[in-house]
């Protein structure tokens, strides 16, 4: 299965033979008529820009290892988000979604739920890692995953990243990524993971 889950449509003549990927494999990928590489695609909007690693086929990718790449930008947590995760998973436990009872709960008011934390890596590891000169790029797993501390309804987290490894396989390379959710003005993370994407070229 590819990293996206899903992937809309775009016109064939606007994207080109190699394809710009970011570690999550360009999930909400839309035609804007241009964006990483020229290639006529790009992430979501909604999210802030950061200063995306540019990394241009494997050797490069190689050499990274053991290299923290930088940082996202923050992005707020809504209700709305919250909301619209609990309806696509059906986890509609209270703690998420009912905000006066969560109010008089163990963390003062709804949290986010632990999985739409990690599901935020997909745009928010797009501003940290790009991967140029390989076909595509696809979600493989994870190693490990915790979620030290909750993410409040209407704070701010961003994702930082480090690549670990990165082994060669025939036609491609599986990558490592350290990946930390830190919360803003929260000392322990939200969300640590250790997650493996593999590029194809």
């Amino acid at each position: 299965m590819s990293a996206n889950g899903h992937v809309n449509s775009v016109p064939r003549a606007n994207v080109a033979t190699t394809v710009a990927t970011t570690p999550a494999a360009m999930i909400d990928v839309r035609d804007h008529g241009g964006g990483p590489a020229g290639c006529g695609i790009r992430l979501a909007t909604s999210y802030s820009a950061g200063m995306a690693t540019i990394i241009s086929g494997i050797d490069e990718l190689k050499a990274k290892s053991g290299q923290h790449l930088g940082w996202s930008g923050w992005h707020q947590v809504t209700q709305e988000e919250v909301n619209l995760f609990a309806d696509a998973t059906g986890d509609h436990q209270w703690i998420h979604v009912d905000i006066e009872r969560a109010k008089a709960g163990p963390f003062g008011g709804p949290i986010a739920h632990g999985y739409l934390t990690l599901s935020l890596a997909v745009p928010l590891l797009g501003e940290v890692l790009r991967v140029e000169g390989v076909k595509i790029g696809v979600n493989y797993g994870l190693n490990r995953l915790r979620f030290p501390s909750p993410v409040p309804v209407g704070s701010k987290i961003r994702l930082g990243a480090s690549v670990v490894e990165v082994q060669e396989f025939a036609g491609g390379a599986q990558a490592t990524v350290a990946l930390t959710f830190e919360v803003e003005g929260q000392e322990k993370p939200a969300c640590v993971a250790e997650a493996i994407y593999r590029y194809y070229v």
